[in-house]
């Protein structure tokens, strides 16, 4: 069970490092992007997986990226095997407001009850991707928070050591000295693989500062690879992250679409918060559920919904 929870763990810390990674790639590498066109082109055709699904009837009107309205992205974390369409142990719903000049990153525990969309009773809701894949994920993601979800980004949760090593490792300032995964980290400037940089973000006990200790390391990482990447003299450093992303990313987002953002939404991409859905552990039928609240819920959900002007 320890093993599950700490697998799980690395799982849901890789899925958030990772899609900020992605997003912050979208928005903030400018000029970059343009000068590897055919790289990049050919990445997002290769993670460009769209789905069925009807416009969502939270949205009264059209999303318009010239017009920079509010957007989301609902991230699924997924481990896939042959044969098998896996679970969403992670999920993580960004909304995104350029108008606000930023973007609110909510984590969603995978054991939370909630009603799945489609098959009409209550369950974990990382069982809506088991169940019926990327849109019921969508939809019961989006029936829960009572906000429209526009896009999704499935993520293979081993990519993201691939992102780190495609730049060469990332350069890190830490804080203090500590040890993880049988990995020392001195305290100062250190350059970090992309195994290191798994467990560098993973530390949480050890941290004065707790969960917050642990989201400043990430932001540490992030901020490496984008300094990374904008450092480059070779441009086939790009062609190693855009295959990296390419191979391990999916979403519905059009190329198109991730030009309209890069243009309309970066200073979005500059402020980012970090919010956390809480419940409480409970057992029922014999298996083990996070129940959120009513207040709890409720109190998401405005959050949400003021920062995509639904209020």
């Amino acid at each position: 069970m320890r093993a599950e929870q700490h697998k799980g763990k690395k799982k849901r810390t890789w899925l958030r490092v990772t899609g900020v990674i992605f997003l912050l790639l979208i928005l903030g590498v400018g000029a970059y992007v343009y000068s590897v066109y055919s790289s990049l082109t050919k990445a997002v055709d290769t993670m460009h997986e769209p789905i069925e699904r009807k416009v969502s009837d939270k949205r009264t009107d059209e999303l318009t990226f010239e017009k920079k309205d509010p957007f989301t992205v609902l991230m699924l974390g997924v481990d896939e095997r042959t044969g098998d369409r896996g679970r969403s142990d992670t999920m993580i719903v960004l909304a995104v407001n350029p108008e606000k000049n930023s973007t609110k990153m909510l984590s969603i525990p995978r054991d939370t009850r909630t009603q799945i969309v489609g098959k009409g009773f209550d369950d974990k809701i990382n069982h809506a991707y088991a169940f019926g894949g990327v849109e019921m994920s969508m939809d019961t993601v989006e029936n829960f928070l009572d906000i429209p979800i526009d896009y999704y980004m499935k993520v293979n949760m081993e990519g993201f050591e691939d992102v780190v090593n495609a730049v060469g490792g990332v350069t890190v300032n830490n804080s203090f000295a500590f040890s993880q995964d049988g990995e020392n980290f001195p305290e100062g400037e250190i350059v970090l693989d992309g195994k290191e940089a798994l467990s560098f973000v993973r530390m949480r006990k050890q941290d004065p500062g707790g969960d917050f200790g642990r989201q400043q390391r990430q932001r540490e990482v992030i901020q490496g690879v984008i300094r990374k990447g904008a450092s480059f003299n070779s441009l086939t450093k790009f062609d190693d992250i855009f295959k990296a992303l390419g191979q391990n990313v999916k979403t519905n987002m059009t190329f198109d679409a991730m030009v309209d953002i890069q243009k309309n939404y970066k200073s979005a991409g500059e402020n980012l918060e970090q919010i956390q859905v809480q419940g409480s552990g409970t057992i029922i039928n014999k298996i083990y559920y996070q129940v959120v609240s009513e207040r709890e819920k409720q109190r998401v959900q405005v959050e949400m919904k003021t920062h995509l002007n639904l209020n």
